[in-house]
């Protein structure tokens, strides 16, 4: 089954990066890209990701507000968000960030491998199988 990802930041440049590391993690990865939250919310209302990776800081909304909007809706309160940020990186960005429902925060520059780790992690678990 692929592994669907939607990736919302603004960064081109991390963008780029982020799809060639995690393409090369398994030919079954399919990622789309949103370069904001109102790119995003396009995206998901076609689109059913299996995991999103989030950045904290987009240019039209606060990532962790996009969250809790995610966690509003019925048919997206469950996909699995991982958070990244290269500026919000203080214990209380991180705490504020899973109590908004996040399942992992990874500070700018990640390491791909255990981002990789982590999605899958993740996946397991909101699937219901042990990791």
């Amino acid at each position: 089954m692929a592994i669907k990802i939607l990736i919302v930041d603004d960064d081109k440049n991390f963008i780029e990066t982020l799809e060639d590391g995690l393409s090369l993690k398994a030919d079954d990865v399919e990622i789309m890209v949103a370069k904001s939250a109102r790119e995003a919310l396009d995206v998901l209302a076609a689109a059913m990701p299996s995991v999103i990776i989030l950045d904290i800081q987009l240019p039209d909304m606060h990532g962790v507000e996009f969250l809790r909007v995610i966690r509003e809706s019925a048919r997206l309160k469950k996909v699995p968000v991982v958070f990244i940020s290269a500026k919000y990186t203080e214990p209380a960005d991180r705490s504020e960030a899973m109590l908004a429902g996040a399942g992992a925060f990874f500070s700018k520059p990640i390491d791909i491998d255990e981002l990789w780790k982590e999605m899958h992690y993740l996946l397991s678990r909101s699937e219901g199988r042990k990791p």
